[in-house]
């Protein structure tokens, strides 16, 4: 599959993101945001991690797939205690070699493989998989029916997905819809809602869990730890681009406090 201009920069901004996203200040905020340090980009906590690991019924006997995989959060975590197998995709390469020295770190090398890869093209053999999750990935890609479509091909008959999403809220006013956009990620936009992609791609919902709330939460406790490390982060990433990602995170609050922008977990089932 043919990437856009659009595509391609947002693969190369991650790139770099993900080399930044070792150094001392970004691993601290992340373990205030998150509870944890991997230099993930997902909204996921070790809670939901954890939550995770249940839904997807993770042991050593499964082989878990996790799409947008960045720099391992939560899949290395996830396998490391469950015990199970995980293959990582992603297309940055510094994500996935980040991954790689961690789970070497953490001593689970032997579980882990990566690739990379398109989420929208994957090239593993029909029902590979006993598990596939992805966090906050559908909201930054394009194709979403073509990633849906293939990890329906490539989940076992009995396996499931669970992912988590950031979308746009229904029944906006155009004033509200285009606020929403502004402060969601690159591709939230959709045509269709994902109940309806779900169903159009050979999916049944198995549980749904809007995680709103602990997206603002979330998101309040990333405006103060990136305040709390002000000088820090100014240091790493130039002093514009601090105020303009504080800038971002306030209006993406308030986006979400206002209902516009929501954040969603679904369990589904071939």
């Amino acid at each position: 599959m043919r990437f856009t201009s659009e595509e391609m920069a947002q693969t190369k901004r991650f790139d770099e993101l993900y080399a930044k996203s070792q150094s001392d200040v970004m691993l601290s905020i992340e373990r205030r945001v998150c509870g944890c340090d991997y230099g993930g980009t997902s909204w996921t906590t070790r809670s939901e991690a954890d939550g995770l690991i249940t839904l997807l019924g993770l042991n050593s006997r499964t082989h878990l797939l996790d799409l947008g995989a960045g720099s391992g959060w939560p899949a290395l975590y996830m396998a490391k205690t469950s015990g199970c197998r995980v293959t990582l995709v992603d297309l940055p390469p510094n994500g996935l070699r980040i991954a790689e020295q961690r789970a070497a770190k953490d001593g689970i090398s032997a579980m882990v493989t990566t690739r990379i890869a398109d989420a929208a093209s994957l090239s593993f053999p029909d029902n590979s998989f006993d598990a596939i999750s992805h966090s906050d990935l559908l909201c930054c890609l394009m194709h979403k029916h073509s990633v849906l479509a293939a990890c329906r091909r490539i989940v076992r008959p009995n396996g499931r997905m669970a992912f988590t999403v950031i979308s746009v809220a229904p029944g906006l006013s155009a004033k509200q819809h285009r606020r929403a956009v502004e402060n969601g990620p690159e591709f939230i936009e959709s045509d269709d809602d994902y109940t309806s992609m779900l169903e159009q791609t050979g999916w049944k919902i198995v549980a749904y869990q809007d995680l709103s709330a602990s997206y603002a939460a979330s998101c309040s406790r990333q405006l103060e730890a990136d305040e709390a490390h002000s000088d820090d982060l100014a240091n790493l990433i130039g002093s514009n681009e601090y105020l303009e990602r504080v800038a971002g995170w306030r209006a993406k609050l308030a986006a979400i406090d206002d209902g516009l922008i929501r954040r969603e977990l679904f369990l589904v089932a071939p």
